[in-house]
Parts: C-alpha cells; structure tokens; sequence
C-alpha cells in the first residue's frame, strides 16, 4: 500500500507530529464515512492508509501522535454516540442527588476529555510521556478570569497523566500559562492568532519553566504547545474592510500570506530565542487555486518545519482528495513570503497587529476580533453541551416526579 499524504507530509522533516482535532472517539466513524465515499476501486488503499493514522488496537503504532479538543467537538463527540453518553449523563445525575446543570455540565465535559485521553495513553506510556498528549480545553465562558481558569486546569489536568491544558491567548491567559507551567502542568495556548500574543505566552512558559526548576518540581514529562488559529485569523471581515478603508487590494493570496507569515515568523523566533515551547499549527484551509490546480498552501508552504500540525476530519477531506497535486518541499518552511503581500498587509491596522512581535499590548489580546469571534463561538458550543445534560437532568427529575 502507497504512503498516505499525511505520512509524506511528515517525511520533510520527521520531527513535525500530525495530531487528530477531534475527539478519538469519532475517528472510526469517520473512517467508515470516508471509505463509504471513495471510488469502490480505491477504498482498499484509503482504508489502509486512514487506519494506519489512528491504531485502536494499538496506539503507538499510529501515525497521529497527539488529540486537540475543543468545546464544539466535545460537544460532537457526545452527538456522536447518544447512547453511551445519555448513560454516562443518567448515571452522573443518579450518583449525585441534588447535581445542578452547571455541575453535570462540567462533570460530562471532563469525562469527554478523561475518556479520550484514556484512548490516546498507550502512545503517551510508549514515548515516555513524549507523545500521545489530547487537549483538554478550559471552558472559553471564562477566558478572562485568572483565578477560575487556574481551578479548572487543575481540575482537568488531574484526570490523567497525558493532558494537554488548553489555555486562552488573552490577557488573563498569559499570566494561567506562567502558572500552570510552573506547576509542570502542560499547556496548548489556543484562540491564538497573532505574533504579540504568540510571543506572549512563550516568555511565560519559559518563565513558569525557570520558576518550576527553582522551587524543584519535575518538569521531565512537561511539555508546551502555541496554537497559530491560521484560518481564524485571515477570514474575519475586519480584515476586508480596512483594505476597502485604506484602499489595499487584498487577493485570496495576500490573505493566505498572512496567516504563513505570522506562522514561518514565530518558527524563527521561538527558535532563535531558545523558548521551550514548539508551535502548533491548526485552522488550515485548503487554496489557492493558481495556474488551474487547487493547492493547499497553509500545510504546502510549512512542510520542513519542526511543528505540530492538528487537523481535523474537515481538513483532512480535502488533504487527501488534493494528494496528487500537493508537494512538500522540506525548505518550504525558509521560504521568505512575497513581498509585495507583505508591503500590502503592513497598510492594514490588522496586518501589523499579526505581523509585528509588539503589534499589539496585552491589554488589545481580548478584543482583537479572531478572538471576539472565537470566543464567541466556543462559548456557544459549551452554552449547547451544558443545554444538552441540562434537558436529560429535567427529564430524569419529571420521570422520577412521576414515578
């Protein structure tokens, strides 16, 4: 059987890892989905390869290496199976008479994340706590709480030995990062879309890392993530109505160019500036079109780049469909963005914002607009899984009245 595209886009640099954005429980019906799609002549090979990305049966043997989560796909990941979560849900609320909706809400969601950290543990035990992390993300209603956010993340990072502590790139954020860090609590910084807010948070790992080894807590098993939201970022409308403001023609291109420049410009300096943390790259978005083939540029023009790449079943669709036409060339990561892109962004209030290290204070990380819509967002998705145990609690009190 031929290499998948995923296992050719490793091969430009054998240190990046390709984790699963999604919760590992849905990732055998989506295989099945997959195949059921294909062409009947090539359903043999696709099986073969999409298996060989997540191995139930054995873990380590995967080519995933990691699991990102977040509240939408939590809440996905309980759709996906009703049956066993209404269980779960049920028997939450007869093991603990008198459960508010806020509390089973929380109690399902850190089920959600124990359970598919238990799936992923085996590549975490045979790495040597390297790999095989899944992320559990804080819930996003309180991205700007300090003291909340810090109970929480000890809360989830408590349910397991390989969890990943999803934390909010917001004001607030930064200073739960320094912390958690150092506590050797490992983190995935996310809702993150800007070189400020990159560059932010991994001063405070480093620094939470430094204070971790002086008051003598064991950082061997810690590790650290930066989130680049690439799509997030060069979608929003913001985007489009300062080049009709400024005058700026931004192309389908120079958006795209955005998001890779932020990208390949905090590779370098988390490098050269020694930081601890390895960045992560997600959000990505199949394009352009150029001379008549469809491309994918946000994963094309990162290939050689020591990284973790997290993609979900929405961007791996279009990943294997375009296999063919992609390339990855292991120096595509050094390759410099158009200038003319660049001089055209730097017009736009947001494209300095992004694009410049000290764009933007710690005080403007809450308001920037990828962040107002991703929170937003987010929240929704954790109002919804809160709506969701909160109409099994009503019916389990109505059912219990009427008995």
């Amino acid at each position: 059987m031929g290499k998948s595209v995923v296992e050719r886009l490793i091969e430009a640099n054998p240190s990046m890892e390709v984790w699963w954005d999604s919760s590992p429980l849905v990732f055998e019906n989506w295989v099945r989905k997959m195949v059921a799609a294909a062409p009947e002549g090539h359903r043999a090979e696709l099986e073969e390869q999409l298996r060989r990305l997540f191995v139930a049966s054995d873990p380590p043997r995967s080519v995933f290496r990691g699991c990102t989560t977040n509240p939408p796909l939590s809440l996905a990941a309980v759709k996906n199976d009703p049956a066993y979560w209404n269980r779960r849900i049920d028997d939450l609320i007869a093991s603990n008479p008198g459960i508010t909706p806020k509390e089973l809400f929380w109690a399902t969601y850190k089920a959600v994340i124990r359970k598919g950290a238990q799936m992923m543990q085996p590549i975490w035990e045979a790495s040597g706590g390297r790999y095989g992390y899944v992320s559990g993300q804080l819930d996003p209603r309180f991205f700007d709480q300090k003291e909340e956010m810090i109970r929480q993340a000890e809360e989830i990072a408590s349910l397991a030995p390989n969890i990943m502590v999803k934390v909010p790139a917001s004001r607030e954020g930064v200073d739960v990062v320094r912390y958690l860090t150092s506590k050797a609590i490992c983190t995935n910084v996310t809702t993150c879309f800007t070189l400020p807010q990159i560059m932010a948070v991994a001063r405070a790992a480093k620094e939470g890392l430094e204070d971790a080894k002086r008051n003598g807590v064991d950082t061997s098993r810690w590790r650290a993530v930066i989130t680049h939201m690439m799509g997030r970022l060069t979608e929003r409308e913001e985007l489009m109505r300062q080049a009709e403001y400024y005058k700026v023609d931004i192309t389908e291109a120079d958006r795209k160019w955005l998001g890779l420049a932020v990208f390949k410009r905090a590779c370098q300096l988390i490098e050269e500036g020694g930081y601890p943390s390895k960045m992560l790259l997600c959000s990505v978005r199949p394009g352009p079109l150029v001379a008549g083939k469809m491309r994918y540029w946000d994963i094309e023009q990162v290939a050689g780049a020591d990284f973790v790449l997290t993609i979900p079943p929405v961007a791996l669709e279009p990943l294997f469909a375009l296999a063919d036409n992609l390339v990855f060339d292991p120096d595509a990561i050094h390759r410099p963005v158009p200038q003319a892109s660049l001089d055209k962004l730097m017009r736009l209030p947001y494209g300095l914002q992004a694009l410049e290290p000290h764009g933007m204070s710690l005080d403007q990380f809450n308001t920037h607009p990828a962040t107002i819509f991703t929170v937003n967002e987010f929240s929704k998705a954790s109002a919804a899984l809160e709506q969701y145990v909160t109409d099994r609690l009503t019916l389990a009190t109505t059912g219990a009245a009427a008995n």
